[in-house]
């Protein structure tokens, strides 16, 4: 049943709970020492507390709201690459000129690449989903700091096109550790995108080096954002700039690989798999992680519904979705550990293929990932 949307300020500020991590890092460059700590235990730890105490959120408002009333919503969203530029690149200034030692320098930017990760590719993630010219330009902007341009293309012609199956190099596998996820989606993943963009543009009848290739952007972007940290710290400011980087994808990926982990849409044969459906995807309503995760959690209706802006996602019962035990960042946390964590999902992986598919038998080619690939794909 869905319930009437809430347009006030007040409604909407839970969701600006990121703010709390540009204070924090401020604060970590000033102080030096542990202080960097902060950040992860806000981003991480606090809102796992938050989510045991407030526990979950199972309303789902009025898809059918008008954009006008969404304001407060998207103005996070908006307003966050200025302020993670200034987290960056303020930091490389101030922290190559400080007295802060090296351990210092790595800890403040760990701490930064959380914000960049955890937020700024989340915010990303949601405004490259928009028509809106200047959302997604925003959204290019925040994935140029973080050196993971291509995901843009990855994720809106591969990865939406086809989750949950072999194509897909980010719907992580049934028994797939973590690190070997990890190490597979670096490597994959920009081919894959550079692939996709090519067969688009030869689709037109253009080259794969016709200047409509958004790589050309992509790389015009993530240069400039090397460059000027390069001009504001030397090259130990251009190797800060890149730690925060990696931590911001270590980030995303952990959260790629919690959301599909051992889901997989049926094979119809021929290269054909059935359509993409909330069962595909882990869905959690635990309130605080959705706050500062903009409903990123809410991933099952993001793939049924790609284009729905974050307020108005819907959340799904354990009829018609798999549900997630805990909040992302405590789930990221079991991800780590990989014996952990097959220990916490596997078992639920097991009890989802006897729910929805209760007639496939044998699933070993699930497992090992060797069916074809669905037809049309690269």
């Amino acid at each position: 049943m869905q319930t009437p949307f809430r347009s006030r300020l007040i409604d909407a500020l839970p969701f600006w709970l990121s703010l709390g991590l540009v204070p924090l890092a401020a604060l970590a460059a000033w102080r030096g020492g542990w202080w960097f700590l902060l950040m992860p235990v806000y981003a991480w730890y606090l809102t796992t507390v938050l989510d045991s105490v407030l526990g979950l959120n199972e309303e789902n408002p009025e898809t059918e709201t008008p954009e006008t009333q969404l304001f407060w919503y998207r103005a996070i969203t908006i307003i966050w690459f200025p302020l993670q530029a200034v987290m960056i690149f303020g930091a490389i200034w101030y922290a190559t000129r400080s007295d802060l030692s090296g351990w210092e320098k790595l800890g403040l930017f760990f701490g930064i690449g959380i914000g960049s990760g955890t937020i700024g590719i989340v915010y990303a993630h949601e405004l490259l989903h928009q028509r809106n010219r200047l959302e997604r330009w925003l959204g290019d902007l925040l994935l140029a700091s973080t050196l993971y341009s291509h995901f843009r293309t990855e994720h809106l012609l591969v990865h939406h096109s086809w989750v949950a199956t072999p194509r897909d190099a980010v719907s992580a596998r049934y028994n797939e550790g973590f690190f070997r996820f990890f190490l597979r989606v670096l490597i994959d993943c920009p081919k894959s995108a550079w692939q996709a963009e090519a067969r688009r543009l030869e689709r037109t009848g253009r080259s794969k080096f016709d200047g409509r290739n958004p790589f050309w952007r992509y790389g015009a972007l993530q240069l400039a954002m090397l460059a000027l940290a390069l001009i504001l710290g030397g090259w130990q400011g251009l190797l800060l700039f890149i730690w925060q980087a990696f931590i911001a994808v270590w980030q995303l990926e952990l959260t790629n690989y919690v959301e599909h982990y051992g889901l997989t849409r049926k094979y119809l044969g021929e290269g054909r798999y059935e359509h993409v459906l909330p069962r595909h995807s882990w869905n959690s309503a635990h309130k605080a992680t959705n706050w500062l995760l903009i409903n990123l959690q809410r991933h099952s209706d993001h793939h049924y519904k790609p284009d729905r802006r974050f307020p108005l996602l819907q959340t799904y019962s354990a009829e018609e979705a798999p549900q997630l035990p805990m909040g992302y960042p405590a789930m990221t946390f079991l991800a780590m550990v990989p014996p952990l964590w097959r220990r916490r999902m596997n078992a639920r992986v097991r009890a989802w293929r006897r729910q929805f598919y209760p007639e496939i038998t044998d699933w070993q080619p699930y497992n090992r990932g060797d069916l074809p690939m669905p037809r049309g794909a690269l």
